[in-house]
């Protein structure tokens, strides 16, 4: 579903900050991206999204992600940012759902039973009408992936979505997420979450892939986390 190929980036010349990446996703899977801070992760979702322009080539079904398919790559690509407020800029999350859906040619019939269909399936149908400031944090962020999920994209890039969240918050968005029929790519620093919800891990520091595979063998071998800035999920690391 989705190629990336030998993809470089930087920031500044002579200063990248991603290394020849290449992996592909096939449609339906579930990956973590873990790293330690500044390892590249959150940059290599912005390429693949077009937000920034790398070296190298990300392909989506097929329809490479270039300046002139961006408007169509997007359609593909649904994006939950790390922090909810740069994503719902609206006064309710209605609004907030609504506006993509509108600005897409839906009529105002489709767009309300889109909307309520949305967040019937993620059990959220009370926050339809809400003020986006009256919301908590975690419902907040449940509200923006249902603004994404009302899109209908192909697969979803999600960056920590569970950051700053606590322990309720963090398990209804693990539900959500483990409900969700998209694949997914995530990244996070909560590798307990990346177990629960990923069945492959791409571990990335300083820009490079250092290892591709099973959630459950990358994420039980302690010597390689720590050996590239983190520690064993804290549910092993207790065993």
């Amino acid at each position: 579903m989705i190629e990336v190929k030998n993809l470089t980036f930087a920031y500044e010349k002579e200063k990248p900050v991603l290394h020849d990446i290449s992996f592909t996703v096939k449609d339906g899977e579930r990956i973590g991206l873990i790293g330690a801070n500044g390892a590249g992760k959150s940059t290599l979702m912005k390429v693949m999204l077009g937000l920034l322009d790398g070296e190298g080539s990300v392909i989506v079904e097929g329809i490479p992600v270039t300046q002139k398919t961006l408007a169509e790559t997007r359609k593909k690509l649904g994006f939950v940012l790390q922090n909810s407020d740069n994503q719902m800029f609206m006064p309710k999350v209605y609004d907030d759902m609504a506006f993509g859906l509108l600005n897409y040619g839906m009529n105002k019939e489709e767009t309300e039973k889109k909307i309520d269909e949305v967040l019937s399936s993620m059990h959220i149908e009370y926050l339809k009408d809400r003020y986006n400031h009256r919301i908590s944090g975690g419902e907040k962020r449940m509200a923006a992936i249902a603004t994404v999920l009302a899109m209908e994209p192909s697969a979803l890039l999600m960056d920590e979505p569970t950051s700053a969240l606590d322990p309720k918050n963090r398990r209804m968005i693990i539900q959500i997420i483990n409900d969700l029929k998209q694949t997914c790519i995530i990244t996070s620093h909560d590798l307990d979450m990346i177990m629960d919800t990923c069945s492959r891990v791409i571990l990335i520091d300083e820009g490079r892939i250092i290892k591709d595979g099973p959630a459950v063998e990358i994420l039980r071998d302690r010597k390689l986390l720590e050996a590239h800035g983190m520690e064993l999920p804290l549910s092993l690391s207790r065993l």
